[in-house]
């Protein structure tokens, strides 16, 4: 026999910095130092648990991930270890269970997670949990995401052997802005004050009192007011925190989840958008290591109700004459008459401003606008302010890396000062606007200056100063309503999904881009396109940058295309956190 055969299990395993283990009878082979809940997860064997998740540091109190756990027994001194025809060691199975979230992985060590003994064990830290816990299941904002809820139904008992007066404890504080508290409801966990302490460095929360009458509390004078309080609702495993915003709005089985990103800046945070018919209720971060962890910003989670504003546009409008109201018009109509309008302005008097909050797909065929125009006046609108030293980036711009790939425009570009310069010289007579209000500060336009135009298109989703003073408004869609892709300020190529149709008669932008350069005369490669999948293959053929890239490829977790030098300061620290 070789030497290869004569290897045993754990020197197989040892050469690979690994140890082998047994779980509910199967063996498998995990890293060494992982930790038992980890191991479980990894194979498909969910451990319940309260207090643990995977982003902060080790509580251990909950006691809910308890597991059975066996070693092999220590051999007589002298007397070597003994290995069966497999080639591991007998297991001697511990009479009492462990906590699977603070223990690591060892050379043959054996978990039963759902033996007799751990099925008792967690039926009574049930039985604990549920002695003073309000019954107020149907009243309850968790109702549908409580694991308390779900685990009692999983390993609970149907009744209750408590008879005595239940705890009474603070119930609908006010404790933040943004986060209402139900002392009675809460398990003590403990996640929300480890976050606010370890990852938001706000230590403002605390557990006072002892006992029975334990609970999470604020710290006196101050309140939960972070840019970051929202993440302890989303990881409070019962209904002790809620959101003020979501409060008693739908019930979370009725909502379906779309795994999009954020557009409110650069970083490009991953998320899942929450809706119900064609209206968004709610957004939550979504896990993405390389981008943003686990966490959002409350100032974007909660930048999405323009969506469903009334202020969104539903058709396109047009006014013939200067001061006439808007009246409807139809999409032929509307794309026939901004076509004629742009020739007739002529392309040395004609401009584009883009925005970085579009997506590649339609950064691309607005420069194919651009060379159907014959006009190289082209800008965005940056967007540069100071970051948070968190998530937050100093780019309000989710895609100028994209802009800087497809149209050679950056953050620093100074094209849009010459352009609102020549509006003002009268060398400027027309302009098509993409996705931008330049009323904003950060454009520094304003509607005198629109007003000596010859001719002011725009592209958008909502009325604003720049659309009411516009001779044809196109109506476009949000970033809840199209599929594209965004690369963020890393240079990690990302996907945009559709959580909700188009209101109304509004297009995709792609499709109005499209239709536009149509009527300028491009080739049936750009007049056919159905499709932002369509697109991207096209970019891919074009741009040197984008090869190799997929829709599929990219996936929910985008994909590193280019290096910016660009960090994520809160990825960065957790980076070094795992490697201590």
């Amino acid at each position: 026999m070789s030497e290869e055969t004569l290897k045993l299990p754990k020197d197989i395993a040892a050469e690979q910095g690994k140890v082998n283990v047994q779980i509910n009878g199967t063996w498998y082979m995990f890293p060494r130092g992982m930790r038992i809940i980890e191991a479980c997860q990894s194979v498909g064997i969910y451990v319940p648990r309260f207090c643990y998740h995977p982003k902060l540091v080790i509580s251990g109190s909950c006691r809910m991930c308890l597991v059975e756990q066996g070693m092999p027994p220590r051999p007589a001194p002298g007397q070597a270890p003994q290995y069966n025809a497999d080639g591991y060691q007998t297991i001697q199975w511990m009479p009492r269970p462990i906590i699977s979230c603070a223990n690591t992985v060892a050379e043959n060590m054996g978990i039963k997670t759902d033996s007799p003994l751990a099925r008792e064990v967690r039926r009574g830290v049930l039985e604990f949990y549920l002695t003073n816990h309000p019954l107020d299941c149907p009243i309850c904002d968790q109702a549908g995401e409580c694991r308390l809820q779900e685990f009692s139904s999983d390993y609970g008992q149907p009744t209750s052997r408590f008879t005595e007066m239940k705890t009474k404890k603070g119930k609908d504080l006010e404790i933040g802005p943004r986060v209402n508290l139900d002392q009675e409801r809460c398990v003590l966990c403990g996640r929300c004050v480890r976050f606010m302490r370890d990852v938001a460095g706000d230590e403002v929360l605390s557990m006072s009192q002892r006992g029975t009458h334990n609970a999470i509390t604020i710290f006196p004078g101050r309140q939960l007011d972070s840019n970051y309080s929202l993440n302890t609702v989303d990881l409070c495993p019962v209904g002790a925190l809620t959101s003020k915003d979501f409060r008693f709005k739908m019930r979370v089985w009725f909502l379906k989840s779309t795994p999009t990103i954020d557009v409110n800046c650069g970083t490009g945070t991953n998320i899942n958008v929450w809706s119900r018919g064609n209206e968004v209720f709610r957004i939550t971060p979504r896990q993405n290591d390389e981008v943003n962890s686990c966490w959002m910003p409350d100032s974007h989670r909660l930048n999405y109700k323009y969506i469903n504003s009334d202020q969104r546009i539903p058709q396109p409008v047009i006014r013939t004459d200067a001061g006439a109201p808007h009246r409807h018009t139809t999409w032929e109509s509307a794309i026939a008459s901004t076509a004629e309008s742009i020739r007739r302005v002529g392309a040395g008097k004609m401009a584009i401003i883009a925005s970085a909050r579009m997506t590649n797909e339609e950064l691309y065929l607005t420069r194919k606008l651009t060379d159907l125009i014959s006009t190289t006046t082209l800008a965005i609108v940056p967007r540069m302010g100071k970051g948070d030293d968190m998530l937050i980036s100093p780019d309000g711009n989710p895609n100028t890396t994209g802009a800087g790939l497809l149209l050679g425009l950056t953050k620093s570009s100074k094209k849009l000062p010459s352009i609102i310069e020549g509006i003002r010289n009268g060398t400027i007579k027309g302009l098509l606007v993409l996705g931008e209000d330049l009323t904003e500060a950060t454009a520094g336009c304003t509607e005198d200056d629109l007003a000596k135009l010859d001719y002011l298109a725009v592209v958008t989703h909502s009325a604003n100063p720049t659309a009411k003073n516009a001779d044809i408004v196109l109506p476009g869609v949000t970033f809840a309503e199209k599929f594209g892709t965004m690369i963020n300020t890393t240079g990690r190529i990302q996907r945009l999904n559709r959580a909700i149709m188009p209101q109304g008669q509004a297009r995709d932008d792609w499709q109005i881009l499209r239709d536009l350069c149509t009527a300028f005369g491009a080739d049936e490669t750009i007049s056919k396109l159905s499709s932002s999948q369509e697109i991207l293959q096209l970019i891919v053929g074009e741009c040197p940058e984008f090869e190799g890239v997929t829709w599929g490829a990219i996936g929910d977790q985008g994909k590193q295309l280019i290096e910016t030098g660009v960090t994520i300061p809160l990825i960065e620290r957790e980076k070094a956190s795992r490697g201590r």
